[in-house]
């Protein structure tokens, strides 16, 4: 009787199954440690950033930046909903623009914003027809200082955007990234410029 001896170097559909789920695991812990710390997609909602992000845009958010230093004036951020606003979902974000940092002054007047007790240049984001208006916060003529640790962000599309102008300041935890990246639909694909002033 001949002995029959199973071959080492062959198939074994138990081997296969465990290093399949040991790969599904290691690539989902760090999908999820990327997700955590490194950067999350978006999906813009509304038209309060409009014409620079318009609505349904996907965009990927880097949150590494704000790990290793400070959100800086004319950044692109998400953030967290303030408490105080209506939101459909139990956990929404908001994406705005940095108008004011730690200690700056801001006022909102004839339509302009100032800033520091001079006239700021949006002019590298914002067409010369957009008008800023007064809201329940900023009121009209009324210089405001940004507490330490907040941000006082605007949307682009000022008539169309509740903002800060409404709801004040944000706090710098509530700040999740700043949009880097634009990539979908194709048409939009490219970076979020860095606008500095």
């Amino acid at each position: 009787m001949r002995n029959i001896h199973k071959n080492q170097g062959g198939f074994s559909l138990g081997g296969f199954l465990l290093e399949f789920i040991q790969s599904i695991v290691l690539a989902l812990s760090v999908f999820v440690l990327i997700y955590l710390f490194v950067a999350q997609p978006n999906e813009v909602k509304g038209s309060s950033m409009y014409p620079n992000f318009e609505d349904k845009e996907y965009l990927l958010t880097e949150k590494l930046s704000y790990q290793f230093g400070k959100p800086q004036r004319g950044d692109v951020v998400i953030f967290k909903a303030p408490p105080s606003e209506p939101c459909s979902a139990e956990e929404c974000e908001y994406i705005k623009r940095v108008i004011g940092v730690p200690g700056d002054r801001v006022m909102v007047k004839g339509g302009q914003v100032y800033l520091n007790g001079e006239m700021l240049d949006e002019s590298a984001f914002l067409s010369d027809e957009v008008i800023t208006n007064e809201e329940e916060y900023m009121e009209e003529g009324v210089e405001l200082t940004v507490p330490d640790g907040q941000y006082l962000c605007f949307g682009d599309n000022r008539e169309h955007s509740r903002d800060g102008r409404a709801f004040g300041p944000i706090e710098e935890k509530s700040i999740v990234g700043r949009a880097l990246f634009k990539y979908w639909p194709i048409s939009s694909i490219g970076g979020v410029p860095r606008i500095r002033f």
